[in-house]
C-alpha cells in the first residue's frame, strides 16, 4: 500500500469516527481526565502539523526502507490498549469553537500531508527526524506514525461517542480549555 493510500484511508477512518459526534456534545468529556471529541481532533491537528514540519525540515540521510519498523510504529501507536501521556506542548487548548471548524482544519492538515508525500515520492525515505519517544525515523516511518496516531484518536472519539450516547451525566465533564487536566490519549 502506498503512503498516500495509507493517509487517505486514515482520513476516511478519522472522518467516519467524527460523523457520530453530536455537535452539541463535541466538547463534552466522556469521563474525568478524558478528552472530548473536539479536544481529540485539535490534538490530532497539532501532532500532524508538528510531524509534517519535521518531515519538511528533516535531516537528509541515505535512503533506508524498513517495512517491519513502519508496521511496528503504526501498530504500536494505533493501539488504545496502552495509554500514553501526551506532553503538554501538544495538549489541546480550545483552539476550535465548533466541530465543523475542527474537522475543516483536520482535512486541510491531512491535505498538506498527502501533498508532501506526493511531492517527495521515494525521497521520503531519505529524510530523518527525531521523535522524542520513538527516536530516529525516516519520513515514511513518520507518515505511518502520523496516520496511526490519527486512527488511535479516531478510536478514542468512537469510545467517547459511545459513552456520551448512553447519556450518563456522571461521565460528562464541562470543557475548561484543558489546562490543568491530564493529557491522556
Amino acid at each position: 500500500m502506498s503512503l498516500v493510500t495509507t493517509l487517505e484511508d486514515g482520513r476516511l477512518d478519522f472522518l467516519d469516527a467524527a460523523r457520530d459526534i453530536v455537535p452539541e456534545r463535541a466538547s463534552a468529556r466522556p469521563a474525568p481526565g478524558a478528552w472530548s471529541a473536539l479536544e481529540c481532533i485539535e490534538h490530532v491537528v497539532i501532532v500532524e502539523g508538528r510531524y509534517l514540519g519535521w518531515l519538511l525540515n528533516g535531516v537528509p540521510i541515505s535512503p533506508k526502507k524498513d517495512m517491519d519498523k513502519e508496521f511496528r510504529l503504526f501498530t504500536l501507536i494505533r493501539s488504545r490498549l496502552t495509554k500514553m501521556d501526551a506532553p503538554e506542548v501538544i495538549w489541546p487548548a480550545g483552539r476550535f469553537d465548533s466541530l465543523a471548524t475542527a474537522l475543516a482544519e483536520f482535512k486541510a492538515t491531512r491535505d498538506r500531508s498527502v501533498q508532501a508525500v506526493e511531492e517527495r515520492g521515494d525521497s521520503i525515505y531519505a529524510v530523518s527526524a527525531r521523535h522524542p519517544f520513538f527516536g530516529e525515523m525516516n519520513g515514511a516511518e513518520l507518515i505511518h506514525l502520523m496516520d496511526g496516531h490519527a486512527r488511535r484518536h479516531a478510536d478514542q472519539i468512537r469510545e467517547a461517542c459511545e459513552i456520551l450516547a448512553g447519556g450518563r451525566s456522571e461521565d460528562l465533564q464541562p470543557r475548561d480549555k484543558f489546562r490543568g487536566g491530564v493529557g491522556r490519549s
